[in-house]
Order: structure tokens, then C-alpha cells, then sequence
């Protein structure tokens, strides 16, 4: 059986999304602030970008089409790791990507109220000071842990 997300949302249901950390050539993170005009999380910033998985559809496949959707960019961005991810709305298998991506970008102004590129002590000062969704406190710091580890 097919559903969509919002059912398995409100069935508590595993689904999968696949959200990037978005870089610039400089190492800075894209961070943004979510329109108030959305259903899920008016108004909160987010440190990655993303979606839904579709059916039939590949982390990575999922993760171009919401930069592509979102910011108006084609990159191909490159999966890290999933983890299941018990924060937020409902149960989801998270797939965490990174790319790098130009500094010029169109944001959907529905999806995307502000946008603006920190450094990584920026970004863990606004983590603190912030309202962000749940998603992105557990997924920033597994991908900066993810990023320790290969390094």
C-alpha cells in the first residue's frame, strides 16, 4: 500500500526524508528560516534543506529535487548516512546528504522566508539562541560527528 506523508504522520507510520547541509566554497552552512505560511513548523529555522521521500524514489534523488524545489539550484548532493530519527512530527528514516552549493540562489518564498550562510561557530551560537525544528539539533550534530569521524 502507498501513502502519503501526511498519513503516515498522522498514523505515526515510518517514512523516509532526505534533507543536505547545504556548504558554500568558503565552508560556510546555509541556514533558513521556514515560511509561516507552512503547515509543519511555521517560522522556525533549519540548518538543511529537504523532503519527503517519494515512492520509488532514492535518497539522493529526493534530496535534488527538494534543492532544486526549494533554492532553485541543480547539485547533486552527496548521501552520508540515514539514521531513524524519533524527533519531530513522527517516526522517519533520515537521509543526511552535503553539498556544495552556489552563493546565488532562488528560494521558493513559500517555502523559504530568509536565508543566510554561517560558519560552524556561528551556527552552534544560533543553535542555542534560535528557534530551530527538531530535525535539524539531532541531524547537525550527527553530521558534525560524521564529519570528526572522517576527518
Amino acid at each position: 500500500m502507498v501513502v502519503g506523508r501526511r498519513q503516515a504522520i498522522r498514523e505515526g507510520w515510518l517514512h523516509r526524508v532526505a534533507v543536505t547541509v547545504c556548504r558554500d566554497e568558503r565552508g560556510r552552512i546555509l541556514v533558513h528560516r521556514r515560511s509561516e505560511q507552512l503547515s509543519r513548523f511555521p517560522g522556525l529555522y533549519e540548518v538543511m534543506v529537504g523532503g519527503a521521500v517519494n515512492v520509488g524514489e532514492s535518497y539522493i534523488q529526493a534530496a535534488a529535487r527538494e534543492l532544486a524545489e526549494e533554492l532553485g539550484i541543480r547539485v547533486l548532493p552527496r548521501l552520508l548516512f540515514t539514521f531513524l530519527n524519533r524527533s519531530g512530527l513522527s517516526p522517519h528514516w533520515l537521509g543526511v546528504h552535503e553539498a556544495v552549493v552556489p552563493d546565488a540562489m532562488a528560494a521558493d518564498a513559500d517555502e523559504v522566508a530568509w536565508h543566510g550562510w554561517l560558519t560552524e561557530p556561528e551556527l552552534r551560537s544560533a543553535l542555542l539562541e534560535w528557534r530551530f525544528t527538531p530535525d535539524s539539533h539531532e541531524a547537525f550534530s550527527r553530521y558534525l560527528a560524521f564529519r570528526t569521524a572522517r576527518s
